[in-house]
């Protein structure tokens, strides 16, 4: 993509975050409207494809720009190269993620984690569940999905609290999609700063080994009552292709080798041991692309209005303000510091999720202007990539207006709050996260 050679940057400007505004306040409003009216999902009622349709309308008319050269700058958005290589890794994790589960490979790694844990350890036991597939996996919703229901009823049998059990599996879910290199916030995270995903992987380990040590601690000293969870059938030959795609990605290979190989060792297990055959491989990478429809047709959107935004001064007004900040509470006399640099761009993902209660969303949005302070102040981009994705995953397991909270809730029979109020990995890593970003030395 050519890109036009700007002579002077664009003058700070904070009309131009109005259509950011706006799409907030759409997909916000309509949101706490439809949850009033005790809808389910009340944030999911509105898509947010269509709630940025308005936002893109409006930047373009109080762009100063022609109107052709405005529609020039949206379209340069969304065809910018993070942005479609983002779109394509999004496009080959869901054919990945369809076919793993249509040729049982999700059923056989619940089953291999269900054979591992001990009776009296079964809420750590499926913290580490849920977090081992999603970590495999890459998406939270696709582990809840698939480890909830089998334990709800672990749940049942041994009289755990429903909520522990709750909080545990979306502990581990998110703890997957954190630190998973075929999650769609790493995607959104390393694209938009410039790392690999392999060094983005290793930073976020300095966060989430600790926390997750911690988690295992609480949820060991929470148990309550045990069960004796019934023989589970395992087809380890199921299993070859996570563990794969897991040691691929920790080696260093590219994400797109990693996640084509991913496919077709899934569709050779389902030959192997199943009536499937090549059309059916087929339509399910087809569902797994289908699948992604939201994320991908957003993503893109985001791109444009971030363009538009940008042109017309918006990002570097809010650059503008969090520099001011990192000044006043920088202990580098008239420079601000890489720590409160690191802060902000924490506080502004987690505000941007708090707001769209999509973490991946809230990277794509924040992406740029975290990526600004980076350069400025000496950030590398692994560590901004790692906290982008880190405070945005915290705050989508805190909010019970989550996708994540709402589908375990409707699993569980309970209510949303019940269950992120057990979400005590996200509250762990939250505290661990800012102590390392505080007290970690920095050469």
């Amino acid at each position: 993509m050519t890109t036009p050679t700007q002579t002077t940057a664009p003058k700070a400007s904070f009309i131009a975050l109005l259509p950011l505004f706006l799409f907030l306040a759409l997909f916000i409003g309509a949101g706490v409207y439809f949850q009033s009216q005790g809808v389910d999902f009340a944030f999911y009622q509105l898509p947010s494809v269509i709630a940025i349709l308005p936002a893109i309308i409006l930047a373009i008319v109080i762009s100063k720009e022609k109107l052709n050269q405005s529609i020039e700058t949206f379209i340069g958005g969304i065809g910018h190269s993070n942005i479609i290589a983002m779109c394509l890794i999004y496009l080959l994790a869901g054919a990945f993620a369809s076919v793993a589960k249509a040729t049982g490979g999700v059923d056989a790694t619940v089953a291999l984690g269900l054979s591992l844990v001990p009776s009296n350890l079964l809420l750590p036991g499926f913290f580490v569940i849920a977090a081992f597939i999603a970590t495999a996996m890459g998406t939270s919703m696709g582990t809840i999905a698939a480890v909830a229901p089998i334990a709800l009823g672990v749940a049942e049998e041994a009289q755990i609290d429903l909520a522990l059990m709750a909080g545990a599996v979306i502990s581990g879910a998110l703890f997957g999609d954190n630190l998973s290199i075929i999650s769609d916030t790493t995607i959104a995270a390393t694209r938009t700063q410039g790392c690999e995903m392999k060094d983005k992987f290793r930073e976020n380990l300095i966060f989430a080994i600790p926390a997750s040590l911690i988690t295992l601690v609480v949820f060991t000293l929470a148990g309550q009552g045990q069960a004796e969870v019934a023989p589970q059938q395992i087809d380890f030959l199921k299993v070859i292709p996570y563990l794969t795609i897991l040691v691929l990605a920790v080696a260093g290979l590219n994400v797109f080798v990693v996640l084509t190989v991913g496919i077709l060792l899934a569709g050779i297990t389902g030959f192997a041991t199943l009536d499937y055959g090549l059309i059916q491989f087929g339509k399910d990478i087809y569902t797994g692309f289908s699948n992604m429809q939201e994320i991908f047709i957003l993503s893109m959107l985001v791109g444009g209005l971030a363009a538009l935004m940008q042109q017309q001064g918006g990002l570097a007004f809010v650059s503008k303000q969090i520099e001011k900040l990192i000044v006043r509470f920088s202990s580098a006399k008239g420079e601000a510091s890489t720590r409160a640099s690191e802060l902000g761009m924490a506080g502004i993902v987690a505000l941007t999720n708090t707001c769209v209660a999509n973490n991946t969303v809230s990277i794509v949005v924040t992406g740029d202007i975290a990526k600004d302070l980076a350069e400025k102040h000496e950030v590398t981009p692994k560590r901004a990539a790692s906290i982008m994705d880190i405070f945005s995953c915290i705050i989508q397991g805190l909010i019970p207006y989550g996708a994540q909270a709402l589908l375990i809730a409707s699993t569980f029979s309970i209510s949303p709050l019940q269950a992120v109020a057990h979400a005590w990995y996200c509250m762990i890593l939250a505290i661990v996260a800012i102590a390392i970003v505080v007290l970690r030395k920095r050469h």
